[in-house]
């Protein structure tokens, strides 16, 4: 028999688990064995607040202010958020696991393209599908492809992956555009009107208690006018939430086949637990001159105790 932790895991690994393993209870405290198996893509993972503001009345006011984090086994390889050597153009962080290598969750380009990813929580993956993170990275790198027109291909396309949602976003001199599309959603990409929104591991604005409590705050920190040091600062705070929301009917429903203290320690916008967590904060701004602050938070040697802070300022291109 596995123990209660590595048939939670196995929902999330499709590594082998050999020879026999002792009682664990749960995420929380799983067995060492269970460690040894590949991540797969299935995990849940990211949580996203952002608000979206093309025309803002004032000149001091942002375009986009986004607040991210990704939740993800703390062993996985990945690159900290850089320009990228290939394309000095692109300012992402980097999946380096093997066969997923070159992979995104999160990223932005000098020229205005954003795209996010959030995975779509379910019990049963298809272990052949593909990687979900390089519909950012091919989204960064498309120039001939909008939003819309990219999402539209990728709704077409639907069956080739688990479940996940997707973020396409270009901020342009004359016009800026924001499109949402969930593959487990609509069959169709929607453009997104100007207002506050939360994404988490279900469709977008999916009612559940981390993503109303989550957006509530990001809310009252986003209304204020706020020094751009201070605004990031107090949305890093957000993030880092650990404050559980359970129970909540509509999480454990879609995450039937977990067990409740997995949903338990996933029901945070801060996810927190000894080999599992969120491992990077994200904060996005864009003012009404096109000027981009990127910040990331990562954690370091797979330790909840050491992190690193990196901030990059550029200009977007006409």
């Amino acid at each position: 028999m596995f123990c209660q932790g590595a048939r939670d895991l196995r929902l999330g690994y499709s590594g082998t688990i050999n020879g026999p393993l002792p009682t664990c209870p749960s995420i929380e405290s799983y067995c060492s064995q269970c460690e040894r198996a590949s991540p797969t893509t299935n995990t849940p993972m990211c949580i996203i607040f952002f608000k979206f503001d093309p025309r803002p009345a004032s000149k001091n006011a942002y375009r986009l202010i986004l607040a991210a984090n990704r939740d993800e086994f703390y062993n996985r390889p990945t690159k900290a958020a850089d320009f990228w050597v290939s394309n000095s153009e692109i300012l992402s962080g980097l999946d380096l696991e093997e066969g997923k290598e070159g992979g995104s969750w999160l990223g932005i380009n000098k020229r205005g393209k954003l795209a996010a990813l959030t995975n779509y929580l379910e019990g049963r993956p298809n272990p052949d599908a593909q990687g979900r993170g390089f519909l950012v990275s091919n989204f960064l790198t498309d120039h001939s492809q909008d939003s819309y027109s990219y999402l539209k291909r990728v709704s077409s396309e639907r069956h080739l992956y688990n479940g996940f949602n997707l973020l396409t976003a270009e901020f342009k001199a004359k016009e800026d555009t924001m499109c949402y599309y969930g593959n487990r959603g609509n069959t169709e990409p929607i453009h997104l009107n100007p207002g506050i929104y939360g994404l988490s591991n279900s469709l977008l604005e999916t009612p559940w208690r981390k993503l109303q409590h989550g957006k509530r705050l990001f809310t009252s920190v986003v209304n204020q006018p706020l020094p751009c040091e201070v605004l990031v600062q107090d949305l890093l705070n957000v993030l880092n939430n650990e404050e559980l929301n359970t129970p909540d009917p509509a999480q454990e429903s879609q995450g039937e086949g977990y067990s409740s203290p997995m949903l338990r320690v996933l029901s945070s916008v801060c996810v927190r637990s000894p080999h599992y967590g969120t491992r990077t904060n994200t904060i996005i701004l864009i003012d009404s001159s096109g000027n981009v602050t990127f910040t990331e938070r990562t954690m370091l040697n797979c330790d909840i105790s050491q992190w690193s802070t990196s901030s990059f300022q550029f200009k977007l291109k006409d």
